[in-house]
């Protein structure tokens, strides 16, 4: 590490043996010539996406709107979670994925960010389309160290056909870096934190250089102390903070692993060394993702929150029914109340996410307001295996480009492309079409 008096670069690392951890944004790093002004430096956009799958009691998803296209106060039972946050989301009603008929679950998860329309075929002659995050990596993931990072919750290794004559690559898989290259996503925390923190090399060399440390951080403490010489107050806070989250997500990883040993019967869907508990370890997923951004690793993230067909329970919220079986609820009302349970118990890990953002410094404001996620579904009705009307939420501040606090309801089924589109342009990409687009979202930034 080299320290000057010009500055710290934006990307500084401290390292250790089998360590590369980058720093968040410091004001030390605030570019010399502008440091005199105390000017933030010009804010990094990020783009993320999260996938829920098998729709939503739409019923209790749509939230009440104002005449003036504001939000209730009173939001939706399964949105109630984002009171917090209300003002920095916006909720968009009657998205349609047109080219993922006929319905079914493997078209809703590849057309999601695809928009296109999956070749019948339970073969390997799979051929999609490249999604909205492989073209935004291509554009703000240059020069990262990982230019978009691709992480789940269940293990997808199921092969041959899935659904309805259709490949399982296009179950498993939410990005694609061409029409016929899937990127597999990560469920393994311990694998996604050594992908963020360490310096590569092969998964033997990674465990080796594991084995000679009891923490990532040990081997950082010589850097740490000259780092800390070096700055102010406000940035000493700042790393000693944002150190304290790298060590607790570790620590957290640690247990879960520990924990793991005594598990005679693991649930398949799971790796290996993950918290037993789904919220657990859907928390531990997206602080991977804060630590991501809040170090610059990357600036695009796609996470799957939960498979496709998933037969998760959870009775942690009174639900100890399977979740696919539910979603073919024929409108059965006790069927359908015990599915917005579990949408509602989705989004409100979703909510937590944001709140974190929300409290996370970032130059002139907070990760939250220079980022950008999308929340939301590839089905509509699950039981029907509908594309329209699906639940849509898209939370940040664009860097300040965006309105929240809003609900956008199209009176005729939207294109979801001209979402993606539009996000797309909000970050920097310059895109005239994507898919099936016939424009852009008006009035969703200011």
């Amino acid at each position: 590490m080299t320290l000057t008096r010009k500055g710290l670069p934006r990307r500084t690392f401290l390292r250790g043996t089998g360590v590369a951890l980058a720093l968040p944004l410091l004001d030390a790093m605030v570019p010399a010539t502008t440091a005199l002004e105390k000017t933030p430096a010009k804010p990094v956009r990020r783009i993320g996406y999260v996938f829920m799958p098998m729709g939503a009691d739409m019923s209790r998803w749509t939230p009440k709107m104002e005449k003036s296209g504001e939000l209730s106060n009173e939001l939706s039972p399964i949105l109630k979670s984002l009171a917090p946050v209300k003002d920095k989301i916006t909720v968009i009603s009657n998205m349609e994925l047109a080219n993922a008929y006929p319905g079914s679950h493997a078209t809703s998860n590849s057309a999601f960010l695809s928009c296109a329309k999956a070749k019948v075929t339970e073969s390997t002659d799979y051929h999609l389309g490249t999604t909205v995050d492989q073209i935004a990596a291509k554009h703000i993931g240059r020069g990262t160290q990982l230019p978009s990072l691709e992480i789940a919750m269940d293990l997808l290794k199921l092969v041959g056909q899935c659904d309805n004559g259709y490949a399982c690559v296009y179950q498993n898989n939410l990005s694609w870096s061409s029409p016929t290259t899937p990127l597999p996503a990560e469920a393994h925390p311990r694998i996604v934190f050594e992908m963020l923190f360490g310096e590569g090399g092969t998964r033997a060399q990674r465990q080796k250089a594991l084995k000679k440390r009891a923490s990532l951080l040990d081997s950082l403490r010589e850097d740490m102390k000259a780092l800390q010489l070096e700055l102010g107050p406000a940035d000493r806070n700042r790393v000693t903070e944002y150190l304290d989250s790298v060590r607790e997500v570790e620590r957290r990883i640690q247990a879960a692993e520990t924990q793991a040993k005594d598990i005679e019967l693991p649930d398949l869907d799971r790796p290996l060394g993950v918290p037993a508990a789904f919220a657990d370890h859907a928390r531990l997923m997206f602080d991977l993702q804060l630590l991501a951004m809040q170090a610059d690793v990357t600036r695009v993230i796609t996470f799957q929150l939960a498979r496709e067909t998933s037969n998760r329970t959870y009775p942690e919220i009174g639900v100890p029914d399977p979740h696919h079986p539910l979603s073919h609820h024929g409108n059965n009302p006790a069927k359908v109340e015990r599915m917005s349970k579990i949408n509602a118990f989705h989004v409100s890990l979703f909510a937590e996410f944001l709140q974190k953002l929300d409290k996370t410094p970032d130059g002139n404001g907070s990760l939250l307001d220079h980022s950008l996620y999308l929340y939301g579904s590839g089905m509509g009705n699950p039981s029907m295996h509908d594309h329209t009307n699906l639940p849509t939420i898209v939370a940040g501040g664009a860097a300040g480009k965006m309105r929240g606090g809003r609900h956008i309801q199209f009176d005729k089924p939207t294109p979801l492309a001209n979402l993606h589109l539009s996000l797309l342009n909000k970050v920097g990409v310059p895109l005239d079409r994507f898919a099936d687009s016939t424009g852009v979202v008006e009035g969703l930034f200011g």
